[in-house]
């Protein structure tokens, strides 16, 4: 049977002049060290929730082996966590056109005829539709929880992580046969050779150069620029949000970005309202609110008269989200977390510690800390920030404030500190 041009398993199909390995290449290269990037930094944002400590923090308890490389996050430097948690979700947005472009520069191979021709064939057919699908699917969930609060079914936190390691592997297999031939590619196209399309020839049966291209309206380097131009819009568009200051206007593309919300010591970005979390002026009331501090000692209630009565203590730390945003270094003043596991008996190195809030509503209402950031002197149960007491959406009567601590690390509307081995 003749092989019929309208189909996209025939090569006549595809027509565009812009194809070709060079271009393949050269995007994919891009992406190797991208995608490492955020995959690196992606396991890295996972270790920062100490998910090994407690069952509370463990969004992905059946991760089994996938967790060997989970280590007690570090308190310094203090903008850890903003540095990499802002790297993989800009870099991911950024990323965006490049993965768009690549994909519609190999797309004929998705229906390339017969399926395999080989072993080497199969598994880069395989590694192909584990590639696309992982990268889309990856992509997909990421940008909805950053722009939408996640409304992808099922939980963000599971889906998200198996998904990078079944695209990570794919990716890592697709890389291994396709990386060497790409270098190569690239290395032998010449800067004279870069304007034109390229033609077929026998060596470039079964490629991705048409057969018969339609006439070339843009250069080979058309696309690049393209794809590179919205890269940098994304880039300058998203990037101010975790960058801060005079940046923060830049980010328009981003759901914290812009200018700093309201005024005052406590107008800086919030990720989680009051109203939001179900927390009424009753709960939190001072005749009302008390803290219990449990421990070696049993339990201790306490007021808030009663803590501001304990020493206080400064700390200047900023405050970053999963979601890629971040704040400012703000001042914040309250009880060390350390002189708290003293209270309850822990005189020498402080343990472990569970926090439960008064939310009713939405994730992480308990959050737990390992000991060496109870420890830290920086690390507190806070009543001020910039001067002033904390807002009802800051976490007022308290909330804990960690050095390089993921946000929802750093539970607001406290109720009860519980120390001890998790």
């Amino acid at each position: 049977m003749r092989d019929h041009p309208r189909l996209p398993t025939s090569p006549g199909f595809w027509r565009s002049p812009l194809r070709g390995p060079w271009l393949t290449s050269v995007l994919g290269l891009v992406l190797l060290t991208g995608i490492t990037v955020l995959f690196v930094t992606g396991l890295v944002s996972y270790a920062a929730y100490n998910p090994g400590l407690s069952p509370v923090n463990d969004q992905t308890p059946d991760k089994g082996l996938l967790g060997f490389y989970l280590f007690a996050w570090p308190t310094d430097p203090v903008w850890l966590y903003r540095l990499t948690q802002g790297t993989h979700v800009t870099l991911g947005i950024t990323l965006i056109p490049v993965l768009l472009a690549k994909l519609w520069s190999v797309v004929p191979r998705l229906f390339e005829l017969p399926p395999a021709r080989s072993v080497a064939h199969a598994l880069e057919r395989v590694s192909l539709v584990l590639l696309v699908g992982g990268g889309l699917f990856e992509f997909t969930t990421g940008v909805l929880n950053v722009q939408l609060d996640y409304v992808f079914p099922g939980s963000f936190y599971p889906l998200h992580f198996y998904g990078a390691w079944v695209f990570f592997a794919a990716f890592v297999a697709h890389a291994a046969l396709k990386a060497p031939a790409a270098v190569r590619t690239v290395r032998r196209r010449t800067a004279g050779r870069a304007g034109t399309a390229e033609r077929p020839a026998a060596a470039d049966a079964g490629t991705l150069v048409a057969p018969r291209p339609d006439p070339p309206t843009v250069s080979r380097r058309g696309p690049l620029g393209q794809v590179g131009g919205a890269s940098l819009l994304l880039l300058v568009t998203t990037v101010g949000q975790s960058l801060g200051g005079p940046f923060r206007r830049t980010a328009l593309l981003a759901p914290h970005g812009t200018a700093d919300p309201g005024g005052g010591p406590n107008g800086f970005q919030i990720n989680k309202t009051a109203g939001y979390a179900g927390i009424t002026a009753a709960d939190t009331h001072e005749d009302a609110w008390r803290l219990v501090v449990t421990g070696r000692t049993g339990a201790v209630r306490l007021s808030r008269a009663e803590l501001l009565r304990l020493p206080q203590h400064s700390a200047s730390l900023p405050i970053a989200c999963v979601e890629g945003w971040s704040t400012a270094d703000q001042w914040w003043r309250g009880v060390r977390l350390r002189d708290l596991a003293a209270l309850a008996g822990y005189d020498g190195a402080p343990p472990d510690l569970f926090v439960e809030s008064l939310q009713r509503h939405g994730a992480f209402r308990h959050a737990a800390l390992r000991a060496n950031q109870v420890a830290d002197p920086r690390s507190l149960l806070a009543f001020q920030v910039n001067g002033e007491g904390l807002s009802p959406d800051h976490g007022y009567p308290a909330r804990i404030i960690v050095p390089a601590a993921p946000g929802v690390l750093n539970t607001k509307w406290v109720s009860r500190l519980t120390f001890g081995d998790l």
